[in-house]
């Protein structure tokens, strides 16, 4: 910081040096009279620029000389035009002297010269609230809801090119939960438990974090709320990065409301699981569900994999359908793949069976790879709510579908040395054709 100090006082100085030493030969000696016939000129006072890099220089790079010499300055000079850079070099060198006070009070002076100051706004919040004080602490709350003010502002302007829509989005969101977290964080030093619920659940709202969920299991375990405590400490545990070290404390937390409300630690794990697949599911972009008004599987509309052109179904009306439901991260689906295309291979030539390989990956850029590694002699589609249709909630699943849209056979996982003979068993009885009421219930004549 300090260097922006030098560059304009030193150039200053070295010009004034350089004016001011004569250079040799270029200017005849005078004898001794003529130096003797005139007064010698009164010494020239520094200017305050001048004065400003002196300080600098005389500290000889010791922080503590150079806040008392800048100090000095600011006494002699309280209207210097470089004030800004001066209070920024003095909370720079304040901070390394672990000096957060004097941080803070420069920090502070910057701000109202330069409210829209975001970055300084938020490090003075940051020395105000390690002072601890409950007007530093208020002073922060309030420099708190300025930054987020700002924040609601930019989000309603222009988005810089730089960026996609959905990362300008993000980066608001981002920028909005971390300013309420840290506005609750104020608020529950001031003990204003009401104030600090309201902004750690609006946090929350805005970008699940967290700090919110962690602040808000504290808040429900003060008020004795051992099943809003145990939501919160699992959510935090949840959101919380496996390297955080806090993680660790999140979950002692969470193990204690749940002993006190349960007993033992019994059901625990199911719930944390619960928990993260409810965080999962809500982060996922919020899209119509696709096929939400089929009635039965002639009615969907499936895409190939992985260009997306449309694959209707209504052409197998009256067809047995075979459908493998799998997703590129199961390693057993890979496995299954050789033995699900060989009765594939069987089938070949029949045109009143279609065999299907359905994806049901959340991330579909992730299918155009695999398939470029694994060659599927069979289309491809995405699931499309298929699998939603079928209750399909696990991978592999394969089930043939009859000539009216029923399920003629279903297997949730397999068996290797079984699944062939079995699938080629169950697509031959949906094959076979109905018997007729008066062959199966007649008598004979």
């Amino acid at each position: 910081m300090s260097s922006q100090l030098l560059s304009s006082g030193a150039v200053s100085l070295l010009l004034l040096c350089a004016l001011a030493s004569p250079v040799s030969g270029q200017a005849p000696a005078q004898s001794d009279k003529s130096q003797n016939a005139w007064p010698k000129p009164a010494s020239k006072q520094p200017s305050p620029e001048e004065q400003l890099q002196q300080a600098i220089n005389n500290s000889g790079g010791d922080r503590a000389a150079l806040v008392r010499n800048l100090e000095a300055y600011l006494k002699e000079y309280p209207d210097s035009r470089q004030r800004p850079q001066i209070y920024r070099a003095l909370v720079e060198a304040s901070m390394q002297l672990k000096d957060d006070a004097r941080a803070a009070g420069y920090a502070e002076r910057i701000v109202a010269l330069s409210p829209e100051d975001i970055s300084m706004t938020v490090l003075t919040i940051q020395l105000l609230e390690r002072n601890g004080d409950d007007a530093a602490l208020r002073r922060a709350t309030n420099y708190a809801t300025r930054v987020l003010e700002f924040v609601e502002r930019s989000s309603s302007g222009a988005k810089s090119p730089k960026i996609s829509q959905e990362e300008w989005v993000m980066e608001k969101k981002g920028d909005r939960m971390s300013i309420l977290a840290l506005r609750g964080r104020l608020e529950l030093k001031l003990k204003d438990t009401v104030a600090a619920q309201t902004d750690f659940e609006a946090s929350y709202a805005v970008l699940p974090g967290a700090t919110a969920a962690e602040q808000l299991g504290e808040i429900a375990e003060l008020k004795k709320d051992l099943n809003g405590a145990i939501q919160q400490y699992a959510r935090a545990f949840t959101l919380t990065d496996a390297a955080n070290g806090s993680r660790r404390e999140i979950r002692q937390k969470l193990g204690n409301v749940w002993r006190l409300a349960h007993g033992s630690d019994v059901g625990l794990g199911e719930y944390l699981l619960s928990t993260y697949d409810e965080i999962s599911e809500a982060s996922l972009p919020s899209q119509p569900k696709k096929n939400a008004d089929a009635r039965g599987p002639a009615d969907f509309i499936l895409r190939k994999a992985p260009e997306g052109t449309a694959f209707p179904l209504k052409e197998m009306k009256g067809r047995v359908l075979v459908v493998n439901f799998w997703a590129t991260w199961c390693g057993p689906c890979h496995e299954l793949e050789p033995l699900f295309f060989r009765v594939a291979a069987e089938f070949l030539a029949n045109s009143e069976v279609l065999f299907l390989a359905a994806n049901c990956d959340e991330d579909e850029s992730l299918v155009k790879h695999y398939l470029e590694a694994d060659k599927f002699p069979m289309p491809v589609v995405f699931a499309d709510g298929l699998d939603r249709f079928f209750a399909v909630n696990s991978f592999p699943t394969v089930l043939v579908i009859d000539r009216l849209g029923k399920i003629a056979y279903r297997s949730d996982g397999f068996q290797s040395d079984s699944f062939g003979p079995t699938l080629t068993t169950a697509v031959r009885r949906a094959l076979a054709p109905s018997p007729t009421p008066s062959a199966a219930g007649s008598p004979s004549p």
